[in-house]
């Protein structure tokens, strides 16, 4: 337990570049403090001993202000920043290296008393304020812009955008153990601006040749199965 105490500390003092030191994490950041919490309502769930877990998930809130059910599976090396209004419901799965901005919420869509919640795999970034709601999966290596709302899974080396969520394909890449997560969660693509203007240059290239010559003007591939080309953005 101490070792993953001191691991989380660790992660906190990598990722946070106005953390002073491990005393100021341990003692004033609300992320490790609210894990630290997470951990034991978890343990106590798992032997069904719910009323115990949710009585301590319940103080851990009140000293973070995050709102972790106790019944969430959490990965290592998850960093919280800031952590103000985050809720992370019930059957939500988060992987290793993991970022959470504050005001996110992994909510569930059913009353159903199955998986609800969404899957968060290894090395995603989430935006201050997205939502990302449902038994669906979030592929490893993505990130998810700020206020956005994610209603449909999306695969690896993705970035989602907006209300609903638009799920624009980026490069593939893989982090190497150690390697910290793309935390450039405020570069992102305007889909609706890039696809509008690709439309205008093309319906004036149209217009060019029809008047006595021109060529077509740069072109936009369609999505496929509502999942964008990382090609055609810039991210």
């Amino acid at each position: 337990m101490i070792a993953r105490i001191i691991e989380t500390l660790k992660t906190y003092k990598a990722y946070d570049p106005a953390a002073k030191s491990l005393w100021e994490i341990a003692l004033l950041y609300p992320g490790p403090r609210v894990m630290l919490f997470h951990r034991f309502a978890n343990k106590l769930y798992r032997m069904k001993l719910f009323f115990l877990a949710r009585a301590i998930a319940e103080v851990g809130r009140g000293l973070s202000g995050i709102e972790i059910h106790p019944g969430a599976t959490i990965g290592r090396h998850l960093f919280i920043d800031h952590g103000m209004g985050v809720v992370i419901g019930e059957t939500a799965e988060i992987g290793d290296h993991v970022t959470i901005y504050h005001g996110v919420t992994l909510g569930g869509t059913s009353l159903e008393k199955t998986k609800r919640h969404p899957t968060i795999q290894d090395h995603v970034v989430i935006g201050a304020g997205a939502k990302v709601l449902g038994a669906i999966t979030i592929g490893a290596n993505s990130r998810i812009g700020a206020n956005a709302v994610v209603v449909r899974s999306a695969p690896a080396n993705s970035v989602v955008v907006g209300v609903p969520g638009q799920v624009v394909l980026r490069e593939p890449t893989s982090l190497a153990v150690g390697e910290k997560a793309d935390l450039e969660h405020g570069r992102l693509p305007d889909t609706i601006t890039e696809t509008l203007t690709a439309l205008i240059a093309h319906v004036e290239s149209l217009e060019k040749r029809v008047n006595g010559g021109g060529i077509y003007g740069p072109t936009l591939h369609a999505p496929e199965k509502g999942v964008w080309h990382w090609g055609d953005f810039s991210i």
